[in-house]
């Protein structure tokens, strides 16, 4: 499924719109057992879903809307949209959303005009290239596999040393650069039934 028209009406077909666990005031297109998302692609379909990292990321924008108001954000990695969404609810003036998975960038644009937020979606892997004219770097869920991580770790040292600030959501995942994190908050979030601690950080240079 190749026209981003198709790929819409697909999502609005099999995707249900679901509020968001703990945090009701926001919505997004979820794939449950009978969506047939795997019919999309080779791709695993990490936008159909919520995860703990950008669950908690999300939460914490809304209760802190100071870290986002005002700023550029970039929202790396975004998935559903949901963390972008979360900052353009929270008063960013502006939310670029980057995501490698055509998939992705569809849902992204149902899921911000479902919450009445704009996000500007692009395509492509972001970690190789320069620093994107931003305030703010969001970064949820990005350290699942080290090949991922280390990509991820060595653009965020660029981000940080041109001044840009970083906020990362994980629930604590293996790859996670530890000693580059600062810990702001910790929350219980649920992905799907029992709910299981997650965190966000500041992120900073080595």
């Amino acid at each position: 499924m190749t026209d981003p028209a198709a790929r819409a009406d697909f999502i609005r077909a099999h995707l249900p719109v679901t509020p968001v666990p703990g945090i009701p005031s926001l919505r997004l297109h979820k794939a449950g057992p009978a969506s047939g998302v795997g019919r999309l692609g080779d791709a695993a379909p990490y936008w159909a879903y919520w995860w703990a990292g950008g669950l908690v990321l999300a939460r914490y924008l809304l209760a802190h809307p100071e870290q986002v108001a005002g700023r550029r954000v970039f929202d790396l990695g975004a998935g559903s949209g949901l963390v972008g969404i979360a900052a353009a609810r929270a008063g960013a003036t502006r939310v670029v959303a980057s995501e490698i998975d055509p998939h992705a960038q569809v849902a992204i644009a149902l899921n911000a005009a479902l919450n009445d937020v704009h996000v500007a979606a692009i395509e492509g892997d972001c970690t190789g290239g320069d620093v994107p004219p931003v305030d703010l770097v969001l970064v949820g869920d990005v350290f699942y596999a080290p090949d991922v991580a280390a990509r991820v770790t060595a653009f965020l040292d660029r981000c940080v040393a041109a001044g840009v600030t970083v906020l990362v959501g994980d629930p604590g995942r293996a790859p996670l650069p530890v000693a580059r994190l600062t810990l702001l908050a910790q929350d219980a979030v649920a992905e799907t039934g029992t709910a299981r601690p997650a965190a966000v950080y500041a992120y900073h240079a080595p």
